[in-house]
């Protein structure tokens, strides 16, 4: 039987459109599911106050009435706007070993592009910054984290025959925690605070987190401003994501730097590690997934994931990632933690790669950014 596709148009389609991935990786150790509720709020646009500068259509690929993949289109205009181009992104993008599924489901979202005239097509990324972004090309055996994707090898065959060719590369590190701080890290760090009057500023109590989290964004908006792809986080995604993270994150693994004057000058938040705790409920909170995810946030975790670490451009050159590095580093020794999951890093992003200078790092996996023309 041919391949069908189906645009997902109910409730009951979406659902069925974030689970497929669930359940084609559910026996592969490596794969961390995503959170069911926050996928479905994610492409829900009441929910996801993206779609104020994004449309999407969502697709599912069907054989033998069964469905064997699925695709999501976006077209992000403020990223077209911001960088000057004329292109449709793609999202989500799964599908069984059988190029007649991944080319229907490729060839519906390029279809829609040209039909509304955009020159390029480029993915898997999301929405903004924050979302999930790049497809796995190495470490298919590393146990992923809870905000990235997870696909299969194979999935490099079928974009190269799709015509798809590389865009730019993100890559992961493992940063092993030491058994003690570097001195260089302490001396440097009350050097700033003593000499420029940089106060290190640490929360207990989430009131006190929130009232600087908007301003900690704004930081962390200008600082990866830069970075390829990147929209401007407006205030009710920044919103939305203070409403989401602050009630449930570990206050430990939290701090900012502020100047003289008061304000923010950098910001850092690290999460104990979810990816297991979601593997085991398979991204579900209920029954027990709430109750682990809550144990792993609170309780014995060796492993954190690194969520943002970002100081303001005009600060950059002034040392302050010396301060965020010697409270965290220290944080982690005090609390057992053994490696710290950097997330992915633009592979020519300097700036941020030598924060893990002198430091035990292991590169161990590598996501790509595929982009075609459509003409």
């Amino acid at each position: 039987m041919s391949v069908q596709i189906k645009q997902v148009l109910t409730k009951k389609d979406l659902k069925k459109w974030v689970d497929f991935p669930n359940k084609m990786y559910k026996k592969v150790p490596a794969y961390c599911p995503f959170l069911f509720p926050d996928e479905i709020d994610t492409f829900t646009k009441d929910k996801n106050p993206a779609y104020e500068f994004c449309e999407t259509k969502l697709f599912l690929a069907y054989k033998d009435n069964k469905i064997v993949g699925r695709i999501g289109g976006l077209i992000n205009h403020a990223a077209n706007k911001k960088w000057k181009t004329s292109s449709i992104r793609f999202t989500r993008f799964d599908f069984i070993d059988d190029y007649e599924v991944s080319s229907a489901l490729f060839n519906t979202v390029v279809e829609w592009g040209k039909s509304r005239g955009y020159e390029t097509i480029s993915g898997p990324i999301g929405f903004t910054d924050m979302d999930h972004e790049g497809m796995l090309v190495d470490g298919f055996d590393e146990m992923n984290m809870s905000i990235t994707f997870y696909n299969f090898q194979y999935y490099i065959d079928h974009y190269q025959k799709l015509g798809l060719g590389k865009e730019v590369d993100w890559v992961e590190y493992q940063v092993f925690v030491p058994e003690k701080i570097d001195e260089k890290y302490k001396k440097i760090s009350d050097y700033l605070m003593k000499k420029s009057g940089y106060q290190l500023v640490t929360y207990t109590d989430r009131k006190t987190l929130k009232k600087d989290a908007f301003e900690a964004f704004k930081v962390i908006d200008v600082a990866f401003s830069v970075l390829h792809g990147t929209v401007p986080l407006t205030d009710k995604i920044i919103a939305k994501a203070i409403a989401d993270y602050i009630p449930i994150i570990n206050l430990k693994y939290v701090c900012s730097i502020k100047d003289k004057e008061g304000k923010i000058a950098g910001f850092a938040v690290m999460c104990p590690s979810i990816a297991k705790a979601l593997k085991k409920s398979n991204g579900r909170l209920l029954p027990f997934g709430l109750f682990r995810m809550l144990k792993a946030l609170n309780g014995k975790n060796d492993t954190l994931e690194m969520f943002f670490i970002a100081v303001s451009p005009e600060q950059q050159s002034k040392g302050l990632p010396a301060i965020l590095m010697n409270h965290l580093l220290q944080v982690c020794i005090d609390n057992g933690v053994k490696v710290c999951e950097t997330g992915p890093e633009l592979e020519l992003n300097e700036s941020v790669q030598s924060l893990w200078k002198g430091l035990n790092v292991r590169q161990h996996r590598r996501r790509r950014l595929w982009t075609k023309e459509l003409y």
